[in-house]
């Protein structure tokens, strides 16, 4: 939703205003709570309702949940699209500043799938409900899939940490290895459900890419990104 001010009426997206009247069910006069997608939220008082539509004044602007002081980049190997939903809406909920689909070697997705489905309709949409749900006034992009060799090149001298295997080889260290650090950006890769090739391991260790194990364990693909992000907080005092 675009900027605002007080006194001013905005025009609710039909799809939550769909929402709004069929599921919460609310009525001319209740208080809702409206965000621009940028960062800025208010309090805002039903004005009226109809078939596909609703209008609602904006009372006062409100602060909105702070966004975390680590702007973290989830690159994630496509999935198939129930498990990549779930990928992005725990991401959102974690606070990431966007999230990078990419396909590799193994990956059981081709890349011209994406284009076929909606997929980036509905990743669009989980991540809209996602935001509505954890109370973030920030939606964060899902941007265009890229093949991993583009996006080493497009991400070079930025922040990578790329999680591997246990025993995927020299140059491996765990996340412990990043305390007392605090990078201002960084880009979180994780594999699809096949694993890295080793071929990608070596590419992005020539890259410059950080590689890390989440310690002697072997996460799911689909629950490897939200169990790093939220030790990443931690190590990072960025909850």
């Amino acid at each position: 939703m675009p900027g605002f001010s007080e006194s001013h009426e905005v025009r609710l997206p039909e799809d939550e205003a769909r929402h709004l009247t069929r599921v919460l069910r609310l009525a001319s006069g209740d208080t809702i709570a409206v965000f621009d997608g940028q960062g800025r939220e208010a309090l805002a008082r039903v004005e009226s309702i109809a078939s596909r539509s609703v209008t609602a004044r904006i009372l006062e602007r409100r602060s909105a949940a702070p966004e975390p002081a680590v702007a973290v980049t989830l690159a994630q190997a496509l999935l198939k699209s129930d498990k990549m939903e779930r990928v992005i809406r725990d991401a959102v909920m974690l606070g990431v500043a966007e999230v990078q689909p990419f396909v590799s070697r193994r990956t059981d997705v081709p890349l011209k799938a994406v284009a076929k489905g909606g997929r980036q309709d509905r990743w669009d949409r989980t991540v809209i409900s996602s935001v509505k749900q954890c109370g973030r006034a920030v939606v964060p992009p899902v941007r265009e899939t890229k093949e991993f060799g583009a996006l080493l090149q497009s991400t070079a001298g930025q922040t990578r940490l790329m999680f591997v295997e246990p025993g995927a080889g020299n140059g491996v260290s765990d996340m412990a290895s990043l305390e007392g650090q605090r990078p201002s950006n960084a880009i979180v890769l994780v594999g699809p459900e096949g694993g890295w090739d080793p071929q990608e391991i070596a590419a992005a260790a020539d890259a410059g890419v950080t590689l890390l194990s989440f310690g002697g364990r072997v996460l799911r693909a689909d629950a490897a990104g939200a169990a790093v992000i939220s030790v990443l907080r931690y190590i990072w005092r960025d909850l």
